[in-house]
């Protein structure tokens, strides 16, 4: 299993812009659908609460995460490379029909611009091969992509299409993994699950006060959570495997479930009790997504062919990797190294998943990408004329094609 840690980012709450005016800048077509005087005015008093260098700086940052040099923005903007420097430190404002062309040749929405990141960002990131300067393009990225999902939740709570749930916490701690997995019951109980596999995990972290969406993140990262007040959201990446996305998605949860709460402080001893603590989260995903009583019910007595047959369909029917699935079966000092070290080894075929259950296994988080109550707060807001079709669009993360809406 890749190595994950949690990173913090803290920003100044006060510099935060509520979601009721973004909002409102979010809410014609990709967020530009203003008048060109009426987007001037909007943008020169986003500035005066964010500041000219704030903003600047923001399109510094994005900038840099695109991997693009001040000159082949300009190039592409339609600017003097001079002017974008201008811009990026703050002494020379931008106007609205620039900021627009900024924002669509970086890929940002244009809200981003004119808003601080959460207070608090909590971001899975696995350690690999992958460049400093590459990462740090990603954690970017992935923030911004998480600070944008958490605005179109709060714009649809604002509006009062969306309700939200109250947040589900474990009445007690969780110091170890033994501990996160009674934890994980305890959570499966409370939604009413049992042991049974769960359908949709959107649905079921909705249900325990969580919005997940499947969002492209960028390459090094799996996932990211914050929680703001009333509102808990996160965000997958949808170029995952589908087992994957679901494991993520479940750690995201467990952080939210378990009150993990990091300091900023990244060094040291700090960094190395965050990667005890990530054990923890990840045997509460494990657990929730599939209970140890279940998988090792699968291999009690039973020689290794029939034991690799039982684990598949397991696997297959909780919709879960099947490293995962080997890992929950197991039992500690059982002294069977060998044995399931060649199950492990042994990843079985889609044709044998299909042979398991007598039909194709469907993956979750991959054709829905939202969660339910959110995607029918789209739609409120869309029939409401709250919103257009090109937003609407937009913020269902691809789940649905303007040809569809069409269609209706």
């Amino acid at each position: 299993m890749v190595p994950e840690t949690d990173v913090l980012i803290s920003v100044d709450p006060s510099s935060v812009v509520s979601s009721r005016r973004i909002s409102r800048i979010d809410r014609t077509d990709s967020g530009v659908g203003f008048t060109p005087g009426n987007r001037c005015a909007m943008i020169a008093h986003m500035a005066q609460e964010l500041s000219w260098d704030l903003i600047g700086e923001r399109i510094r940052l994005s900038r840099i995460s695109a991997g693009l040099s001040q000159g082949a923005m300009a190039d592409r903007v339609g600017l003097e490379r001079s002017m974008v420097s201008k811009l990026e430190r703050g002494k020379r404002h931008v106007d609205a029909v620039e900021l627009t062309r900024i924002a669509r040749v970086l890929d940002y929405p244009l809200s981003h611009f004119l808003s601080s990141p959460p207070a608090v960002v909590s971001k899975r990131t696995p350690a690999s091969d992958v460049g400093e300067e590459e990462l740090d393009r990603s954690d970017y990225r992935t923030k911004a992509l998480l600070s944008d999902w958490l605005r179109d939740v709060r714009q649809l709570v604002d509006e009062g299409v969306l309700q939200t749930r109250p947040l589900l916490r474990f009445p007690d701690s969780a110091k170890n993994a033994d501990e996160a997995r009674d934890a994980a019951l305890w959570l499966r109980d409370e939604l009413g699950r049992g042991t049974e596999p769960l359908d949709s995990l959107a649905e079921e972290c909705e249900r325990a006060g969580q919005f997940v969406a499947v969002v492209p993140l960028p390459q090094g990262a799996d996932g990211a959570s914050l929680v703001d007040g009333d509102v808990a959201v996160a965000v997958v990446n949808e170029h995952m495997e589908p087992g994957r996305r679901r494991s993520t998605a479940a750690h995201e949860l467990g952080h939210l479930f378990l009150g993990d709460e990091f300091s900023s402080d990244v060094g040291g001893g700090v960094h190395a009790s965050r990667q005890d603590r990530e054990e923890v989260v990840n045997a509460f995903a494990a657990e929730f997504l599939l209970p140890r009583v279940k998988a090792r019910q699968a291999v009690v007595r039973r020689n290794q062919e029939e034991v690799r047959h039982n684990l598949i369909r397991l696997s297959a029917t909780y919709r879960v990797s099947w490293s995962l699935t080997v890992r929950q079966a197991m039992s500690e000092g059982n002294g069977r190294t060998g044995f399931w070290q060649e199950m492990t080894d042994r990843v079985p075929t889609m044709a044998e998943f299909r042979d398991a259950l007598g039909w194709k296994p469907q993956p979750d988080l991959s054709s829905i990408r939202v969660p339910p109550a959110y995607a029918s707060a789209v739609m409120r807001a869309l029939d409401g004329d709250l919103i257009s079709t090109t937003r609407a669009v937009e913020m269902m993360r691809g789940q649905v094609t303007p040809d569809e809406f069409d269609e209706e």
